[in-house]
Formats: C-alpha cells, sequence, structure tokens
C-alpha cells in the first residue's frame, strides 16, 4: 500500500498572479467527512458491508447522486437498494447531525486575512443548497461575511471532477475572474482535478489518510490550511 501523506509539499514558487480564491467546503473548511463517514457505514453496515477509505476517497467531492451510486455498485448491493435509496437513508441521518459541523482548523484565521486584505473568495461546493444551510447553521455570520457569491452542486450539471462548478464560480465574480489567476483550495482528488482541469492553481489539504499518490496533481499539498503561506502565492501575509 501507498504510503499516507506524511508531510506538506510545495512547489518552488506559486503562481504570483493569484487574484482570486474559490474554496470547497466539506472536509476543507468544515469538519463534516467524519460525519459522513458514520452516517454512510450505518446504511451500508445494515446489508454486511463496510464504507472502506478506499472507497470513500474515490467518493470524495462527488455530487450526491452519482457518489451513491456508485457506494451501491461498488459494495454490490445492485437488487438489495438502489443509488437513490441509499441516499435517502443516508440523509436521513445526515439532517440530523449536519448543524454540528464545526470549523476545520486554521479556516477562519484565512478566510477573514483574504478578505479583510481585499482578495475576491467564493465558495464552491459539491452540497445542495438545502445541505449547504444545515452545515453552516452556526458559521453564517462568517460564511456571510467573507465569501462573495456561493456556489453549490444543485447550481451546475456536471459535478467534480469536472471543471464546471470552479468554471462558473469565476464567472460570477465583478469582473469575472481569469481562471489562470485563480486559487482553488480542495481536500478531495476529484476536487483537485476540477481545480486543474479548469486551468487553475490548486493547494490541497487531504485527509491524513489519504495515499500520497491521490495528491500529486496538486500545486501544492498542506497538513492543514493553518500552515498556508499567502506570500508563497503572492498574496498579502499574515499579519500574526
Amino acid at each position: 500500500m501507498a504510503s499516507s501523506v506524511a508531510r506538506s509539499r510545495k512547489h518552488e514558487a506559486g503562481n504570483s498572479n493569484i487574484t482570486h480564491c474559490l474554496f470547497d467546503m466539506d472536509g476543507l473548511l468544515l469538519n463534516t467527512e467524519d460525519l459522513y463517514t458514520e452516517a454512510q457505514q450505518e446504511v451500508v453496515g445494515r446489508y454486511g458491508k463496510k464504507f472502506t477509505w478506499d472507497l470513500k476517497a474515490k467518493t470524495m467531492g462527488m455530487k450526491a447522486g452519482p457518489a451513491s451510486k456508485l457506494v451501491v455498485e461498488t459494495l454490490g448491493l445492485e437488487g438489495q437498494m438502489t443509488g437513490e435509496q441509499f441516499l435517502s437513508e443516508r440523509e436521513l441521518i445526515l439532517h440530523k447531525t449536519f448543524s454540528s459541523a464545526s470549523l476545520m482548523p486554521g479556516a477562519e484565521r484565512l478566510l477573514r486575512h483574504l478578505h479583510k486584505v481585499g482578495i475576491p473568495i467564493c465558495l464552491a461546493t459539491s452540497s445542495d443548497a438545502f445541505n449547504f444551510n444545515l452545515k453552516t447553521t452556526n458559521h453564517k455570520p462568517l460564511f456571510n461575511k467573507v465569501f462573495h457569491h456561493k456556489v453549490t452542486g444543485d447550481m451546475i450539471e456536471h459535478g467534480k471532477p469536472a471543471p464546471d462548478i470552479f468554471l462558473h464560480a469565476a464567472k460570477q465574480f465583478d469582473p469575472a475572474a481569469d481562471p489562470k489567476t485563480c486559487l482553488v483550495f480542495e481536500d478531495a482528488p476529484n476536487g483537485v482535478k476540477a481545480g486543474k482541469a479548469a486551468g487553475m492553481s490548486v493547494v490541497m489539504v487531504p485527509d491524513s489518510n489519504m495515499e500520497a499518490k491521490d495528491t500529486q496533481l496538486a500545486d501544492e499539498v498542506l497538513t492543514s490550511l493553518q500552515d498556508f503561506d499567502p506570500s508563497h502565492w503572492g498574496l498579502p501575509a499574515f499579519a500574526d
């Protein structure tokens, strides 16, 4: 088995022409991935199956429908349940727990810093609007203040790893942002693929269980948002 991510990885120099930043949400800004893992294991466990880390890594960043279909097919549950049924059972559990989602280390500091120094930032999440509102129950003042706009998964047709959500998000800035000067923050391989396919630079903050081979496409890999150095990308440095 390939080794997990052991330390941060940086290129010699980031793109010094960064003008806009685009953020994923689940697993990057909010600690919802544990909630997803527990809920999905509860559902497949009823059929004697295990929701493994390898399967989780494949579904991270995907829209709910395609991800649920992949889970059912991978675990050989066809004939016992459909992707729609899996999703329905999973959502019943998650809708009770999403409001407890906490901010990931370093997230608030980075968001407030970029907002304060005038770097336009937005949210680009695969979550639909309903789940986004549940997950941000305790964080609405922060999210409403710092983000120029928010793009949820139900606003676009093709989810990650397609580049659509990031391209759409870039166009919503006023004026629209050039993908070549956009920096994407992601935690999932599918999200990194989407950002690179959109022609953007990508900083990845993967789960500690992620295999190193699944982080190679990112321009920079960090163990935490606390480790992000804005000046590496030509952005204003932290004041503290």
